[in-house]
């Protein structure tokens, strides 16, 4: 019987993997810009459905449960969100940081990341902010006697009232996670294999606390959402009202949050894991910056030799 060379069961090494990641670096940067924003919009809406998961698996569970429990199951649970992007195909800015790698091997150029990241950035804030909309028309917050959008608001309400540099330092520590899941996916080679491989990176940064940018495009604007528009019943049932929650405002979510998170999930993904693995996997003497001139000087030397 003729053996089937093509077929290959085992994952991908680190070092193939390198070379995937370059690989959809280019094909991602090279992307029309209306698809792009099109999956991007897709990625934001699923980042927002997995935040609506964590966030309805923890609601009410306050003191009823072990701190560290309900985050390992809000953790779980929100791995949705990138499983659906990977999976399903659609453009997320925290795990589009890997383009790094690409770029780093002069594959792309620096106009083609900054206008991948750009226009990722904001389309999947439109879909979070969209996907935020939606949740809060349906009244979902309402629901578990309003103890989901008691969750929504306290969770809303811990994000802006960090402090700029912790902000930072808690956005590098998520990306790295992120990236890590997107990168691990890599190696797979079906859909098992790629879910289980970005489930544990995903679950241990929401455990911890860690921020996202994208997540939080959904998870503090759904709280603005319900801290301007609940009824009165939805207040007496939480034993709160609007002003309990005077830091909660859209300039305290785009300065005190969203601002650096973004700045600390650049870092983590694109340095601390884009570029770490660059280094390690893909680098050439002198593949990045200025031109090689090693190459000419010996062509050079070599022509004299022959004239």
């Amino acid at each position: 019987m003729p053996r089937n060379d093509g077929l290959q069961i085992d994952s991908l090494l680190p070092a193939e993997m390198a070379v995937k990641a370059e690989e959809i670096g280019v094909k991602k940067a090279n992307m029309d810009p209306t698809k792009m924003f099109a999956l991007s919009v897709l990625a934001g809406a699923f980042i927002a459905l997995g935040a609506v998961f964590a966030n309805t698996t923890a609601a009410g569970a306050a003191g009823a449960a072990p701190y560290g429990f309900v985050r390992l199951l809000a953790g779980l649970v929100f791995s949705l969100g990138l499983v659906l992007v990977v999976v399903g195909g659609a453009e997320l800015f925290t795990g589009n940081n890997l383009l790094v790698m690409a770029w780093a091997s002069r594959k792309i150029s620096t106009g083609l990341l900054l206008r991948n990241w750009v226009i990722v950035y904001f389309g999947n804030f439109a879909g979070a902010i969209a996907t935020a909309v939606l949740v809060y028309l349906s009244g979902q917050y309402t629901f578990g006697n309003s103890a989901v959008g008691a969750t929504a608001l306290s969770t809303a309400n811990a994000k802006v009232g960090l402090g700029f540099g912790q902000a930072v330092v808690l956005g590098i520590l998520c990306n790295g996670l992120v990236c890590l899941a997107v990168w691990l996916s890599y190696s797979g080679r079906s859909t098992v294999d790629k879910i289980l491989a970005i489930v544990p990176p995903i679950a241990a940064f929401v455990a911890a606390g860690f921020e996202h940018s994208v997540a939080n495009m959904y998870f503090i604007p759904v709280g603005l959402f319900i801290k301007a528009g609940a009824s009165e019943p939805f207040w007496s049932a939480i034993g709160k009202n609007a002003g309990d929650y005077p830091q909660l405002t859209w300039e305290s979510f785009l300065v005190n949050n969203l601002l650096p998170v973004t700045l600390g999930n650049i870092i983590g993904g694109a340095g601390l894991v884009g570029a770490f693995y660059w280094f390690v996997y893909l680098r050439k003497p002198n593949s990045i910056g200025p031109a090689n001139t090693t190459t000419d000087e010996n062509a050079g030397h070599k022509q004299e030799a022959e004239r």
